[in-house]
């Protein structure tokens, strides 16, 4: 038998039945994340992933941006979200709401994403750009982790670690 697209349907029924195997809360705080394209590329991801609560702080773009909008798709009316006035406000939400926070980042003694013990409430921290994850954010973080890389280019796009990460934390879930 030839594989083939499913349809409108068949799609639905394939993602309810996901959610209904999928327990745990997942929330993302963008620290920084400045180019309103990733900022998109996230809410997408974090509307696929199913993403409680996008925590924006620092100098993250907009989702009123225009690229921003232009990648997200209308994904962001999927995503609550909260624009904090600074970082210490978005990281006191996070915990006060009982997730874990896990930065993700290429720090001094991170630990490999896949060794990670997550809890069954996950707050993925990602960062800027160049600069990655503030001090202050590594610094609140609950656990740091990377994503072993095995090519010659030393980082990952912000949005591509976003949803690397993001899988790894629901599969977590689906297998166990």
């Amino acid at each position: 038998m030839t594989p083939r697209n499913l349809g409108d349907t068949e799609l639905k029924r394939l993602h309810r039945i996901w959610r209904r195997r999928t327990e745990g809360r997942v929330a993302l705080l963008l620290d920084s994340v400045q180019t309103p394209y990733n900022v998109g590329s996230i809410v997408r991801l974090a509307a696929a992933f199913r993403v409680e609560h996008l925590h924006l702080a620092g100098a993250t773009a907009p989702l009123r941006a225009g690229g921003t909008r232009k990648t997200a798709l209308g994904a962001d009316r999927y995503v609550p979200s909260t624009t904090h006035p600074d970082l210490s406000t978005a990281i006191d939400a996070v915990k006060d709401d009982g997730f874990q926070l896990v930065g993700i980042e290429l720090a001094d003694e991170a630990t490999p994403l896949h060794e990670v013990a997550f809890s069954e409430d996950v707050c993925l921290a990602l960062g800027h750009e160049d600069r990655g994850l503030s001090p202050l954010t590594l610094a609140a973080s609950d656990a740091v982790a990377f994503i072993p890389q095995l090519g010659k280019v030393g980082s990952l796009n912000v949005a591509s670690a976003a949803a690397i990460a993001l899988y790894e934390v629901r599969r977590r879930a689906w297998t166990s």
